[in-house]
């Protein structure tokens, strides 16, 4: 089935309520998507042309046509045939199957059904038969088909709660809330299907945190934002049921926006190849046109006193014609310098070093029984040759799991202790987890080692209890109990949902809560907080504060924030305790962890009666409403007295620091571009070690226009500049022997320098007139973070590196909105993660864990690159030595385009008596061992030089390959000519004398990969053990990093109250084991162990 498309570019787009008729005049495309790149019709045609993009298959077709003329040919044109046939459809094949697992993967999403309301009735159908300006019905846990304006739901107000991951990697709820006067048709089938509204809003685009729009209905207009959207890919949670009107559909929906297509993906060596095939043709042509000429002199000199015996007709053969005929026999007989065996062998190596991928057990992950897998088998020697990773944060370098590790109450840490010789140990890598099984409400799947905790709290420790009082009330989480009575938190922070669920499992549980009340199980009694007031988070604020009235009539307030902010807002008196903590807070932060500061304040009530007063007042203003009321949470939230700090792990996956430190030793660039916020790429960036304090600067950019972001660039760049020349007057340091960079600028930078930029920022970044200032500063930049980006956004960042820096590119991810970006990027990995398969599908290789991207690139990439040279060098220089004989006999046959081989010695040559050493060097050598590989991260930088196989390295090989050619002809020649045995005639005729090259050249080229694998032996480096460094590091907040302002407004509001609870969702389960061992020293890298290459030079560290 074909999807419709558009015909016209939209300005506006009027869409119309239960009206298909009306809709269909406007020609909106339907709900029908696909990602695959044939057809039954477009398949033949649009794979031969991609196949033909390549020049040696144009090449040989050529030679083809000519061998079929038989004036010219004197080979039989089988021989150049049915190789290319073979390849012509194994290629074929191959893509024919990929795109066939695309369309499989369509045909599932397009064929998934949705309750639509057809003709007053709810009706399934497929997602491809619906139409825009449908009124969809969508029930809890349901991927949503379109993108929709939110009608109605099961929820007080309107309000249903969606889980964006597909589109911005991020797994906490969001909140969309439906007009008021929508809201009240509900689930009456009659009222929506009389439901005429017209919308006219913006035409179909990539921006996915923006929607502009207006409905009319019922002589009235209502304005339309975001929160009244629900996107295609989204999915439906904690809400019962809602409905929602199709606004955009298929192809127009931001989700496939933001999608990239399906690009034809060739290697760099595919590319120089094309280039050399030309290049050789023209030498063939050359070769052709001299022989040709002497061809055409011989007949005109000689040949006539030939035609007595061969009984030529008068004017049958022109000397010029002759030669005309010759230059393009030779053409077919020199045309074994490239012939299709080469392609054959090259598909043969790329299959055996894929199978090594799939069959690599430490890249199998058991856990989830995953082996590697490469999806493609012509991309393997560029993963030897990446220059800048692109990788998604959520999901792919973290688990997206908030795990409470340690806290600091009263001074005292908890989740540390002193061992036998005095020096502190991390408890969880000690003691065994505290059993709380005395507790039946406990999260199980949390784990906390330290038993001392427990014992303040059974002794009654007044500090502990208010400690975890705090985490209990002053929060935003939503509680609920499913089917089988167990409590479940719907979290809009997985910060919050740590802190929550620790201190559910150390005895105070939160149970629910009202508009205005707090009910907390408090170790067995239950106990209600009066809430008056609610101190909203925001991102300047960077706290959240609640004002409770406890049972027995105190008035406290709780808070908890960025240490930063939290800690001036104290009472003197706290002065030592905060001297402490913030030591406490150093050494959390210095293992990597996120941290928040605890404190309250005992409020007297008339004090608070008048400052709520004047908190009303201020909330019923017009005019500067929010500056008044953030002066008013001033005011209230300070004199604090301070109880403590928590520090919570946002879970790296294992291994993920040692990637990150082999990959940057090994000169590979890694930007992390994320949906996330900008706090959070940050935590993450230093939680990674991508971001360190001993970094020279590290530059924001969060413009919100065009000329903003210009003027941060230009500011960026002169502090940079500023710096190093400040640097150099100090230090004069020049490396003569430096690796190759595209500017002269970028060899003058010395220190470490990252660069951190917003999505909105980077929309403006990204046009051409300031699109080179981003990519000179974020080049010269060790670590690159893009918070907020669009998938789309993601896929243009990539497409600019491409463009401008002419580097090999990979990008890694795991979600939808991944994909744009894997499709563009040279080579793309799909993690299998959290987040679906969309990831893997459009991927060339995928695997399950990130730590195995090391080995992908360091051994297989590396051996993958470093084989694929070696063959090509050497089968070039075997087949100039085999061809370039035929060059030289031609001046001892008259010119006359005999072949100096027997034919089938020709035709079987590549294929039989010199095919298993060369593939057996290209499928197995090794250099190093996969071990070295990884322990010597710079032995991987050859390959992003180009310095095993380029140019150069052809015309060496070529020159060897003539010198070889000028021995096997002349010696043999040199030894037969004028010889004669005991009897008088000649010792050899012409077949002994070519049996003799033959067999020379076959022993000569066999003995040449012998002593290219000789290399010399070295002792092998001897191991020292790395030691394991804290990072010294300033604090970061864990607070700000997921949490979405106004959410605490909501809560106070009662507007997600609900009068029933709806079917349940899993929240916070599982916690993996996480290793983040940091490599310190590396050893030094060794250039004996390649013999292809010298490199001197020093490596930066």
């Amino acid at each position: 089935m074909f999807c419709s498309k558009k015909k016209s570019l939209e300005v506006e787009r009027i869409v119309k309520a239960n009206d298909r008729e009306h809709n269909e005049k406007f020609q909106y495309a339907d709900n029908c998507i696909h990602t695959s790149k044939y057809n039954i019709l477009t398949f033949l045609p649009i794979n031969l042309f991609e196949q033909f993009q390549r020049v040696a298959n144009a090449y040989f077709l050529f030679l083809l046509i000519l061998q079929l003329i038989p004036e010219i040919s004197s080979l039989t044109w089988f021989t150049t045939m049915v190789p290319l046939v073979l390849v012509i459809t194994m290629t074929a094949v191959k893509d024919a199957t990929d795109d066939y697992f695309r369309h499989k993967s369509d045909n599932q999403v397009n064929n998934r059904l949705s309750e639509v309301l057809i003709d007053s009735k709810l009706q399934n159908e497929k997602w491809m038969n619906v139409k825009v300006g449908d009124i969809v019905k969508l029930e809890n846990n349901q991927f949503v088909a379109a993108d929709l304006l939110l009608l109605s739901s099961s929820e007080p107000h309107g309000l249903c709660y969606i889980e964006t991951a597909e589109l911005d990697g991020e797994t906490n709820l969001k909140v969309r809330h439906a007009l008021s006067v929508t809201s009240e048709l509900g689930a009456d089938i009659s009222r929506l299907a009389k439901f005429d509204g017209t919308v006219v809003c913006e035409a179909p685009n990539n921006k996915l945190d923006k929607f502009t729009g207006v409905l009319s209905w019922k002589d009235s207009k209502h304005s339309l934002n975001n929160e009244k959207i629900i996107l295609r890919g989204c999915i439906l949670r904690n809400t019962s049921w809602c409905f929602g009107m199709v606004i955009f559909a298929g192809p127009d929906t931001k989700l496939m926006q933001n999608s990239g297509k399906t690009k034809f993906k060739r290697t760099s060596i595919d590319r120089l190849m094309n280039t050399l095939v030309l290049w050789i043709f023209g030498f063939l042509v050359c070769m052709g046109v001299i022989l040709a000429i002497g061809n055409s002199i011989w007949e005109n000199q000689v040949g006539d006193q030939f035609r007595t015996f061969l009984f030529w007709n008068e004017g049958e053969k022109n000397s010029v014609f002759s030669g005309f005929l010759t230059f393009w026999s030779y053409i077919i007989i020199l045309n074994t310098v490239v012939p299709i065996s080469l392609y054959v062998s090259m598909e043969v190596i790329r299959l055996g070093h894929s199978y090594f991928i799939n069959w690599d057990r430490k890249m199998y992950y058991p856990e989830k029984a995953t082996p590697a897998e490469a999806r493609t088998t012509t991309l393997n020697e560029e993963l030897g040759q990446i220059e800048y990773i692109f990788s998604d944060k959520t999901g792919t370098l973290t688990e997206n799991i908030m795990t409470f590790k340690k806290c600091s109450i009263n001074g005292k840490i908890y989740g540390e202790a002193d061992d036998d010789m005095g020096q502190k140990t991390d408890m969880t890598k000690k003691n065994k987890p505290v059993d709380f099984a005395v507790n039946p409400q406990a999260d199980r799947t949390c784990q906390f080692s330290d038993h001392r905790l427990m014992e303040s709290i059974k002794l009654g420790d007044s500090k502990v209890y208010e400690f975890l009082r705090v985490l209990a009330l002053c929060h935003t989480v939503m509680s609920e109990e499913n089917s089988a009575g167990q409590l479940i938190y719907q979290v809009q922070s997985p910060d919050e949902g740590a802190l929550v669920t620790a201190a559910r499992n150390l005895g105070f549980i939160f149970k629910s809560r009202t508009s205005e009340t707090i009910t907390i199980e408090e170790l067995g009694t239950l106990v209600t907080y009066q809430l008056l007031a609610f101190l909203d988070f925001n991102n300047i604020r960077k706290r959240m504060s609640v004002i409770v009235r406890n049972p027995e009539g105190q008035i406290k307030l709780y808070s908890k924030g960025a240490d930063t902010i939290l800690f001036e807002k104290l009472h003197p008196s706290n002065e030592d305790l905060l001297t402490l903590t913030t030591d406490h807070l150093s050494e959390f932060a210095g293992e990597g962890l996120r941290t928040l500061a605890i404190a309250y304040r005992d409020l007297d009530d008339k004090y608070f009666k008048e400052w709520h007063k004047m908190l009303e007042d201020a909330n019923a203003l017009i005019d500067e409403r929010d500056e008044r009321v953030a002066g008013l949470y001033e005011e209230i939230e300070r004199d604090l007295m301070l109880l403590g700090a928590t520090a919570v792990e946002d879970k790296l996956q294992e291994g993920v620091i040692e990637t990150v430190t082999n990959l940057s030793l090994a000169n590979i660039k890694i930007w992390v571009l994320t949906g996330d916020k900008q706090e959070t790429a940050i935590n993450i960036g230093y939680a990674c070690n991508m971001l360190t304090d001993d970094m020279n600067d590290v530059f924001i950019i969060s413009g919100n226009t065009a000329v903003e972001v210009r003027e941060e660039l230009r500011k960026a760049k002169e502090n940079l500049f500023e710096q190093n020349r400040s640097f150099s007057n100090g230090h004069v340091v020049f490396e003569k022997q430096q690796l190759e960079l595209d500017s002269v600028v970028e060899e003058t930078i010395t220190g470490d320098y990252a660069l951190i930029i917003n999505g909105h920022s980077l929309a403006h970044a990204l046009e051409s007139g300031i699109k080179g200032d981003l990519l000179e500063l974020a080049c010269m930049c060790k670590t690159v973070v893009c918070c907020r980006v669009t998938p789309l956004q993601k896929a243009q960042v990539v497409e600019l590196v491409k463009k401008y820096r002419n580097a090999v590119t990979l990008a890694i991810g795991d979600g939808a909105n991944d994909v744009s970006m894997i499709k563009s990027a040279h080579i793309g990995v799909g993690i299998s993660g959290q987040e679906g398969m969309q990831a893997v599908l459009a991927s060339d290789y995928s695997f399950a864990q990130f730590r195995y991207l090391q080995r992908l690139l360091l051994v297989h990439g590396r051996w993958s690159y470093f084989r694929m040279c070696k063959f090509l060098c050497y089968f070039f220089y075997k087949n100039f030595a085999f061809t370039l004989v035929h060059f030289w006999f031609g001046f001892f046959c008259g010119f006359s385009a005999q072949t100096v081989y027997d034919q089938w010695f020709i035709t079987l040559f590549n294929i039989v008596y010199t095919s298993l050493p060369v593939l057996a060097m290209g499928i197995f050598d090794q250099d190093v061992d996969d071990q070295n590989s990884m322990d010597y991260p710079q032995l991987y930088e050859p390959g992003q030089l180009n310095l095993l196989f380029n140019k150069r390295k052809f015309f060496i090989c070529m020159a060897h390959g003539i010198y070889t050619s000028l021995a096997l002809f002349f010696i043999p020649y040199g030894a037969f000519y004028n010889v004669a045995g005991d009897d008088g005639q000649h010792v050899a005729d012409y077949q002994s004398f070519a049996v003799t090259m033959a067999t020379s050249l076959v022993i000569v080229v066999s003995v040449q990969i012998r002593r290219r694998q000789k290399a010399q032996k070295k002792a092998k480096p001897s191991h020292s053990r790395r030691p394991q460094t804290r990072r010294s590091s300033s604090r970061r907040s864990g607070y700000a990093f997921a949490h979405q302002e106004g959410y605490g407004e909501l809560i106070t509001s009662g507007k997600n109250m609900r009068a029933k609870n709806p079917p349940p969702t899993p929240g916070l389960e599982k916690t993996l084991y996480n290793s983040t061992s940091w490599i310190e020293n590396l050893c030094k890298k060794t250039t004996d162990t390649v013999s292809s290459f010298s490199l001197d030079k020093t490596v930066k560290l």
